[in-house]
């Protein structure tokens, strides 16, 4: 597999020219254009997508190894269908509505500022997670692993204490309604 190390790729677009598959390691991709297009087999290390548009990409076995996206959009984004052996991402001011994280490992993975609506967060393993004033309307959360995670910031959540693992979570008073919600009781 070619190797491409320590390259800035600024306004590309992949929706016509196709990503060389390859091992991208420590590149920038500013403003780039990725929406549906396929990343499979293409290994990210140390990469940085900043401003970029990734909505309903491929990623069968696309690797991210510490990974940082900044002010992206990742609509629908299939996370769970990327390579999971050494998955390591950050996420800073990105839009994810109904982006997939299943079943995956994402200790210690912090989302700040980020629009979660309808993400599925099912069985996976966010230990030590922060979620730093994010919206989490309608995201998934069913029998996921949120212990010391951080949602003190975070809003519009709704989990179900019953059904994940909570232990030493950090959530705020404002966000009580949504560990109640469904016993429907009125919280003044």
């Amino acid at each position: 597999m070619q190797l491409i190390v320590d390259r800035n790729f600024t306004k590309q677009d992949y929706t016509t020219d196709k990503l060389a598959t390859a091992e991208y390691d420590n590149c920038t991709f500013i403003d780039c254009n990725f929406n549906e297009a396929v990343l499979n087999s293409v290994v990210f290390t140390q990469c940085r997508f900043e401003g970029c548009n990734l909505s309903n990409a491929k990623t069968g076995a696309t690797a991210f190894k510490e990974a940082v996206f900044t002010n992206c959009k990742l609509l629908g984004l299939n996370f769970s269908a990327a390579e999971q052996f050494l998955f390591a991402a950050g996420f800073d001011g990105c839009y994810m509505q109904l982006a997939s994280f299943y079943k995956m490992k994402l200790k210690g993975t912090k989302f700040i500022n980020c629009h979660l609506e309808d993400a599925d967060f099912t069985e996976a393993d966010l230990t030590g997670a922060a979620f730093k004033d994010c919206d989490l309307r309608n995201a998934v959360f069913d029998r996921t692993i949120l212990e010391k995670a951080d949602l003190r910031t975070a809003k519009n959540y709704t989990i179900d204490p019953e059904g994940n693992r909570l232990k030493k979570a950090k959530f705020s008073r404002e966000g009580l309604p949504g560990l109640l919600h469904k016993y429907n009781i009125d919280i003044e």
